[in-house]
């Protein structure tokens, strides 16, 4: 969510904004209603003024000149109910658009109408090279006993899945890995709840625009998260923190659930787009300073690359383009992981800037050092994110014998074992 302020005083911009990541949002209507709302505030609140005038006018009054006051003040009552009521329906309307405002996107976007205008900036490491045939991770999966689809489908329906034995250490090593290296660079582990209310939603952005990819619990009016970055956001909603204790990072892990709403047709085989999954999240509450934003956001986006290279994985970053980045990023870079079986890079890590966008939608806040109430930045990336990863390291790593190299640094997760 964008200041109103702002809007008012930058319309091309934030039209511009609207165009190139393509929100269905009529800026036009919405600086109107802002209009409609600052002056119908200003109707109630001399509204307001003239019903304390009338209390003093009131008590100072003879008889005959109170008959004609209440009147007056009856008369002020109605029109203070209607242009109240007038006042909230216009707020209504207004919020419900400023929820669909995206942020201004930086200056280096691409710019194009989805992930087909992203823009490589960098590879890391070269394609395994394979003197045998390759499988695909469904096939080594299922050959080894490491999983059960056709079993976890009759339970879950599509897109469910069971690890079994060793994919389940392994699963648990990529976890570990990832946050063992982010407590190194400072962050604080944390497990949140994977079910949450709507506010968080609306916080983060997922509401309204992407309700329909979200589980609802409606018996008890609750959500299933998509990732931990709901939580994070609502543990610190309406607070105002102190600049002192900034940044503030996080590492937390959850359960995930996505619906994955309008991708049928799109490459679901196996682990590779699945409705529950596991990861460990980067989370970054900062001072409203762009250049530390910037700082952070390159810290993440490091964070996940360590963690690749240290996998061995090749992969590469790409500068997403406008119509990819979503409604509240201001810059996003993703990370795609090879996939031998796919001949092609997949996505498997995002990070993204958002400056105050989901702060002013959460009402998280700092004082910083000259006492002035500041929204926060935001950032997120991830940093390992179960079965996709897993699915790309076990291709990469495949072996003539259908066994499975270990990384060394899993090793020390899995009792020192170089191979399944």
């Amino acid at each position: 969510m964008l200041d109103r302020r702002f809007i008012r005083e930058n319309p091309a911009a934030v039209q511009a904004a609207v165009r190139v990541k393509g929100i269905d949002l009529d800026v036009d209507e919405l600086l109107g209603l802002d209009q409609a709302s600052r002056e119908l505030r200003r109707e109630v609140d001399d509204a307001n003024t003239r019903r304390r005038s009338f209390a003093k006018e009131f008590a100072q009054a003879d008889e005959a000149t109170r008959e004609r006051l209440r009147a007056e003040h009856d008369e002020q009552d109605e029109h203070l109910q209607k242009v109240s009521a007038e006042l909230a329906v216009v707020n209504e309307r207004l919020q419900a658009l400023l929820l669909l405002t995206p942020m201004i996107p930086w200056e280096g976007a691409p710019v194009g109408p989805d992930d087909s205008a992203n823009v490589t900036i960098r590879t890391w490491g070269t394609k395994p090279v394979f003197d045998f045939e390759p499988k695909d991770h469904v096939e080594l999966l299922e050959s080894r006993g490491w999983a059960e689809f056709s079993r976890a489908r009759k339970v879950a329906g599509e897109r469910a899945y069971a690890l079994t034995g060793d994919m389940v250490l392994l699963e648990r090593a990529l976890l570990s890995y990832a946050l063992d290296h982010l407590i190194e660079r400072g962050s604080t582990v944390i497990s949140v709840p994977a079910m949450v209310r709507e506010e968080p939603l609306i916080g983060t952005g997922q509401f309204p625009a992407h309700r329909e990819e979200t589980y609802a619990i409606t018996a008890d009016s609750l959500y299933l998260a998509g990732t931990a970055e709901v939580a994070l956001v609502g543990l610190h909603a309406g607070e105002i923190l102190d600049a002192r204790a900034l940044p503030i990072r996080y590492a937390g892990i959850s359960p995930c659930f996505r619906r994955e709403a309008g991708s049928a047709g799109r490459d679901v085989r196996g682990l590779l787009r699945v409705h529950q999954f596991e990861k460990v999240e980067q989370f970054v509450i900062c001072a409203a300073d762009d250049d530390e934003s910037d700082r952070w956001h390159f810290e993440l986006l490091g964070a996940a690359e360590h963690l690749l290279q240290g996998l061995g994985m090749h992969y590469e970053v790409v500068e997403c383009a406008t119509g990819d980045m979503g409604a509240g990023k201001y810059r996003m870079n993703d990370i795609n992981t090879w996939f031998p079986s796919l001949g092609r890079f997949r996505e498997t890590h995002s990070c993204s800037s958002l400056h105050d966008w989901q702060a002013r939608r959460a009402n998280v806040r700092y004082r910083d050092a000259d006492g002035t109430v500041r929204f926060a930045y935001t950032l997120n990336n991830t940093a390992i994110a179960t079965p996709r990863l897993l699915a790309a390291l076990v291709e990469n790593y495949q072996t003539a014998e259908q066994k499975v190299r270990v990384p060394e640094v899993l090793r020390p997760y899995l009792g020192g074992r170089a191979e399944l």
